[in-house]
């Protein structure tokens, strides 16, 4: 238990210590709103320490409401984001006061840990390295110059080992989800899929790969989108991934500074409708997420699925995750994380768009409550898979589901292509 109680203090101080950097800006800065897409920064720093309050204070230990009237300024389904600048949050220094407190009590708590509280832990490390990643997404649409900076991680390159365009997933059952009490409701529960044999691309589709789409048109040609993308195409007038330009060359802005696109790393910032129009064009389409799940997470040779494509034990080097290089990798890179059927770059770098709706799973439980996933299932929401570089290893396993409008292009999204065998 005592090793427990460390581990859980540990990735507490871990995921505060990046919401801290991620707001290491000038007030004005930190108030502003870059986005209708987006929170102001001080918003999302309250917002992690206000939700540890309630799960790890209020509901886990009992404690009493430490600041009540705050509870509606922080509650994601009461305030869209485009509103939240309007609201009377709390000043950046107030912010990081209250939310300073609320650790302190919580690492406090720890000692009397008991078990059946430990799964409100781990929901709680992961909702605030998920806003981290949302924070990230704000730095980005930010075109002034960011406090992140790269940490010296190598670059990643495919190397000389080769991989086939393609990787073939044999036809039969695999188990889908899981029973992880720490796991998310939408994860759960584990129930077994039948698929016939399909084929995925056995890495990301590259920016060289999908300039070849634009530059072939791709952009101004209807038949390879769906209607609705095509109209939001046009009434947007998108004609290539967010953050990129035409000076001569294809450049891209990336936290505030410009550079060439590197035709070598996985294409992001594209949405779900472009990543379909793509696979149209490629004579191929999106995988179902039980496609990618199946192609990430299944041993057919012991017959059980694992945490991470490579088993269930998280392997620093084997993905690119964590926020520890602010950019994808190259396509082809980290062959030792690939999975037991050969596909790489299945957690990190980017995540992947699949094909499927929002739902939930036979059996669905809400837990522990129902604004978590159940409000977003239905058709509005498409469901990405495994994670970018920006995402923290706890939230990159390969049952964890993600899941954003189609449009949306903020996120560090992009795809890989399947076919039907």
């Amino acid at each position: 238990m005592d090793a427990l109680k460390e581990r859980l203090a540990a990735e507490l101080i871990a995921a505060r210590e990046r919401s801290h950097l991620l707001t290491s800006l000038d007030d004005a800065d930190l108030v502003s709103q870059v986005s209708p897409l987006m929170s102001p920064l001080v918003w999302d720093l309250a917002h992690v320490g206000n939700y540890e309050e309630l799960w790890l204070l209020r509901e886990a230990v009992g404690i009493e409401p430490m600041r009540p009237e705050i509870d509606t300024l922080y509650d994601a389904f009461e305030h869209p984001r485009a509103t939240r600048p309007s609201l009377p949050l709390l000043p950046p220094g107030e912010a990081r006061a209250y939310i300073g407190t609320v650790r302190n009590k919580v690492l406090d708590t720890l000692e009397g840990l008991r078990p059946e509280n430990v799964p409100l832990f781990e929901m709680v490390i992961q909702h605030e390295h998920q806003h981290d990643e949302t924070m990230l997404a704000t730095h980005q649409l930010r075109r002034a110059p960011s406090p992140l900076r790269e940490d010296g991680l190598p670059a990643g390159t495919a190397g000389t080992d080769p991989w086939t365009p393609e990787t073939r997933i044999p036809a039969g059952p695999f188990t889908m989800g899981t029973l992880d009490a720490a796991a998310y409701d939408n994860e759960r529960p584990a129930h077994r899929v039948d698929l016939p044999a399909y084929f995925i691309d056995t890495v990301p589709v590259s920016n060289g790969d999908y300039l070849a789409f634009l530059e072939s048109g791709g952009y101004d040609d209807e038949r390879w989108w769906h209607p609705e993308g095509w109209r939001w195409r046009q009434s947007k007038r998108i004609t290539a991934p967010a953050f990129w330009f035409k000076e001569g060359v294809w450049l891209r802005r990336r936290f505030g500074d410009v550079e060439p696109v590197p035709f070598d790393q996985p294409v992001q910032h594209v949405c779900w409708y472009e990543a379909d129009a793509y696979a149209r064009w490629a004579g191929k389409r999106l995988p179902t997420e039980a496609e990618w799940e199946k192609a990430a997470s299944w041993d057919p040779e012991a017959q059980k699925a694992s945490r991470y494509p490579w088993g269930d034990e998280y392997l620093p080097g084997r993905a690119n995750l964590g926020q520890r290089r602010l950019q994808p990798s190259a396509v082809g890179s980290h062959p030792e994380g690939a999975s037991p059927s050969g596909v790489r770059q299945l957690v990190g770098d980017v995540w992947e768009w699949t094909s499927t709706a929002f739902h939930g799973y036979p059996g669905f439980r809400a837990h522990p409550y129902k604004e978590y996933s159940e409000v977003f299932f239905g058709h509005d929401y498409k469901v990405l898979r495994g994670g970018s570089w920006a995402t923290d290893p706890t939230a990159a396993r390969t049952t964890f589901r993600n899941w954003d409008l189609p449009i949306r292009r903020q996120i560090f999204a992009g795809f890989r292509c399947a076919r039907s065998a």
